[in-house]
């Protein structure tokens, strides 16, 4: 083997074996814990394939007041992992039917509004309204056009118009509004509905 200049074997045998032997007493020190770290890896992949998935999210039950408890997990992943996605949590009443608002006095329990990509939005609010103000929801909705319809003690008012969908839910003394502008996952009105109503 060719010599490099300026290497001196006196050197580099000593050092050779010096980091040789910090190598082995390495080993040495650490060779007790190796049962104990196989013990804790095999634990750990054993606990995670019996776990059960956790399916859906922990709530108060009854009736939603916060925009995490209108969704079911599957739904929450979907909405917060679409791209761009961002949520603004409000207290205020629906915008899109000011109308069917200033008729019906509402008192507004949480608004879920959602930005999307390029320029998508979704928007849920639920609020409280007397037996009054439920009927003059209904009567307002069908004057502007809507489609409504009563089934198993849920009325549900819809309208589309170009890329816009509005769906409205009454029942009892919650009022369900939500608009899709460009944006409406699959079974999202269901969803919220069912939570909102406190199912």
């Amino acid at each position: 083997m060719a010599r490099v200049a300026g290497r001196s074997a006196w050197i580099a045998w000593p050092v050779g074996l010096l980091c040789v032997a910090v190598v082995v007493v390495l080993g040495v020190l650490a060779a007790p814990g190796l049962p104990g770290a196989v013990t804790f890896v095999g634990d750990t992949l054993r606990q995670g394939s019996t776990t059960r998935p956790w399916t859906d999210a922990p709530r108060v039950p009854g009736p939603a007041t916060t925009c995490r408890d209108l969704y079911t997990q599957p739904m929450w992943s979907a909405m917060v992992w679409s791209p761009e996605a961002l949520l603004t949590q409000r207290h205020t009443a629906p915008l899109s039917t000011p109308e069917a608002v200033a008729a019906a006095g509402p008192t507004p329990v949480i608004t879920c509004h959602w930005r999307g990509e390029a320029g998508r939005w979704l928007e849920t609010s639920v609020a409280i309204v007397s037996p009054e103000g439920a009927a003059a929801v209904s009567a307002t909705l069908t004057a502007q056009g809507f489609a409504c319809a009563t089934v198993e003690g849920t009325e549900r008012c819809e309208r589309t118009a170009g890329d816009v969908t509005e769906v409205h839910e009454l029942r009892g003394d919650r009022w369900v509004s939500s608009t899709f502008a460009g944006w409406m996952p699959d079974g999202y009105d269901a969803v919220v509905a069912s939570r909102a109503f406190g199912e």
